[in-house]
Formats: structure tokens, sequence, C-alpha cells
């Protein structure tokens, strides 16, 4: 049996891991799960986010997943260590491979660090990244305009130029970062704007590609990669509006999903 892999996000960002996912993993199938209804969690309380991300996670646990993504670094801050402890089932959060990703790209151990304010709260990169590296210079700034932005699709152009510069002044006068980590995954979908207004001599870093080789990892280790001859069947779920969400999932994939449904999930009982 090819049992899925399940990603779980506050809206549409975790599209982008969904995305290194299918590339790295062709074999794999995937579930995603969009709360887009519920989005952003950024400036939600810990309490709402730790629900939101129980009934996602219940939701594809019901589809017999083999390993659970938590593609949002909000829920990933707030909840991934209560997650891991009672699943039984491999969980993995995006923080730890941005940060590593991130260490292996500075030169002058200067990072900055872009979030929802819930994340930048959480204080979750800067112990990530000084559990990895103590002598890190870090910088972090919360972008609570970002996934509003992306989640109407305003990806690109004056609009969304405008909102980014203002957004990442503060960054920018600091002046000594080399590398930025896009702590959101709804960030890449407008990393091109956010490139051009930070400036090319800062290295990007989106966490995808590393949470991607992270799941690869941890499914042959426990010897789950599908290795059948079944073509994938991917599914994707949102808890809002399909339109948006299709519409930024064909830009992301460069052809329509197969799968598409607006679903309502089950508030959960929290006594994991």
């Amino acid at each position: 049996m090819n049992q899925a892999i399940g990603v779980i996000d506050s809206g549409v960002g975790g599209l982008t891991v969904v995305h290194e996912l299918m590339r790295q993993l062709p074999k794999e199938s995937l579930i995603y799960l969009g709360d887009t209804l519920r989005c952003p969690y950024g400036p939600r309380s810990k309490e709402d986010v730790r629900k939101f991300t129980w009934e996602m996670t219940d939701f594809l646990l019901d589809k017999q997943i083999k390993l659970l993504v938590v593609a949002c670094n909000t829920a990933t801050a707030f909840t991934l260590n209560e997650l891991q402890e009672h699943l039984s089932i491999p969980v993995i959060g995006v923080i730890k491979p941005g940060a590593r990703a991130a260490i292996k790209a500075t030169e002058n151990s200067h990072i900055g660090v872009i979030g929802t304010e819930g994340t930048i709260g959480s204080k979750a990169y800067n112990q990530a990244l000084s559990g990895i590296k103590s002598d890190l210079h870090v910088n972090s700034l919360a972008c609570p305009l970002f996934v509003p932005m992306v989640e109407q699709g305003v990806l690109s152009g004056k609009e969304a130029e405008e909102i980014v510069e203002k957004s990442l002044l503060p960054m920018k006068e600091q002046n000594h970062i080399d590398t930025l980590i896009l702590g959101c995954t709804h960030y890449p979908l407008i990393k091109e704007t956010i490139q051009k207004v930070i400036g090319s001599q800062v290295t990007v870093i989106s966490s995808s590609e590393e949470t991607a080789r992270e799941v690869s990892t941890i499914l042959e280790f426990h010897n789950q990669l599908y290795n059948g001859l079944d073509t994938p069947a991917h599914q994707f779920y949102t808890t809002g509006e399909m339109g948006v969400f299709a519409k930024i999932t064909e830009s992301i994939f460069r052809e329509s999903a197969a799968y598409f449904q607006s679903v309502t999930i089950k508030k959960a009982v929290i006594a994991h």
C-alpha cells in the first residue's frame, strides 16, 4: 500500500514545500491541507494555533498518512514538540531545516529572519540557529502584511514591491546580514520581490529544499520510501474558497492539480 505523506499549512504557503517534495520524491503520493479559512496564523494566540494544527492533523491522520510535514512556521514553533511526542508517525517541521540551510550559506555569520508575528515572537529560529552554531548574529523581523498579500494572490508587481520595501526597511537599515531566512512558507511565493528589495548581496533561504531532504532521509531510515510502479495520486484540500487556492496551486506546479476539494474539518478535542 502506498501511504501518502501529509502536509499541513495555514494557507497556500506550504505548497512550496509540496512542490519540492514532488521534485525530490517523485514516486510519493501527497495529501495537502491548507487552512485558508482561518489564515493567517501569525497574529493568533498560541492556543488557537495549537487547536487549529491538531484539527488539520486529525483530518490527515484519518487518511492513513505515513509522515506529517508541518509546513507552517508558526504551527511548527508552537506545536511541533507536542505532535512529535503524541503521534506514532514521524513529524517534521520547517524551522530546523531552514536554520541548517542558512548556516551552510552564511559567510559572515550575520543572518536575518523574517516571519509572522507568532514565529518571530516565539524566537524559535533564534533557538534553532544558536543550537547549531552559537556565534551567530541574528536579526529578526515580523512582516505581518506578507501572508494576507500572498493569500489574495498578489505575488508581484508594484503593489507587492511597495509592501515588501516598506516591511523590510528595518532589516535593510542594519545592513549586516548576508543571509535571509524566509521564516514563513508563504514567503517563497514572493521570493523574487524580496530578493529585489533586500539586494543581490544577500542569499535568500527557503526551508523547502532542506525539509524535503529530511523527509527523504527519515522515510529511508524507516524503510517507508515507495518503490512500487503506481503513479502517485496527490490530493489538495482547503478549508476556504477554491478560487485563489487553485490559482496559486497551478502557478506553482505549472499545471492543474488532479484533485481539489474544499472541506470543513472537525473541531479537535485537545486531550492529546
